[in-house]
């Protein structure tokens, strides 16, 4: 590997490491000692690779949705659209425990960036491909164009309030309540 390709594994070690953290302890738990001892390394590593907590931040939210990205892209091309939707949507709802992380970190450093305006753009970045995904699966259930925006936006919300209810409300039960939901849901939507 090249210096470049050990920087980019290294930024994502440390990342993931800070994923495990804030899962498990909370944004509190985000130092670069306590990121540090979670990826077994030394502090200097982790402010080699991310000189201010901010860039370690703005990482770490970026590859969740990173994963999440990989894991939508590498859904198969033949799927009809329809299934392709619900499968995306699938994607975005945290049923299993690395969406679970995914979900608290996303909330976690959601909720640091109202404040933190050097983490903003991090959020912004990953609210916006949320909302490109709803925008995609409005598409692809063929809502008529002139009502895709308002049913996209539906959409987003119900995702999230799920995503939300699934993680804290319903922890460790079946999530197949939400699974049928969705579907009934997708049902609904106006078909032009």
């Amino acid at each position: 590997m090249t210096t470049r390709e050990d920087l980019e594994q290294r930024r994502t070690d440390v990342s993931e490491a800070a994923c495990r953290l804030l899962a498990r302890d909370g944004l509190a738990a985000l130092s670069v000692r306590g990121v540090a001892a979670e990826a077994g390394l030394p502090p200097s590593t982790v402010r080699y690779v991310f000189p201010t907590q901010a860039a370690m931040r703005g990482h770490t939210i970026t590859l969740v949705f990173d994963r999440t990205r990989e894991r939508i892209d590498a859904l198969p091309a033949d799927l009809p659209d329809a299934e392709t939707a619900r499968r995306i949507l699938l994607e975005l709802l945290p049923l299993d425990d690395e969406r679970v992380v995914e979900l608290d970190v996303y909330l976690a450093l959601g909720n640091a960036a109202l404040t933190d305006a050097a983490l903003r753009p991090a959020l912004d970045r990953v609210v916006a491909e949320m909302r490109a995904w709803c925008d995609r699966i409005v598409a692809l259930v063929g809502v008529p164009e002139d009502q895709r925006a308002d049913e996209a936006c539906r959409l987003h919300a119900l995702v999230d309030g799920l995503a939300v209810h699934v993680t804290r409300l319903d922890a460790g039960a079946s999530h197949d309540w939400a699974i049928a939901l969705l579907d009934r849901h997708l049902a609904s939507l106006p078909i032009g």
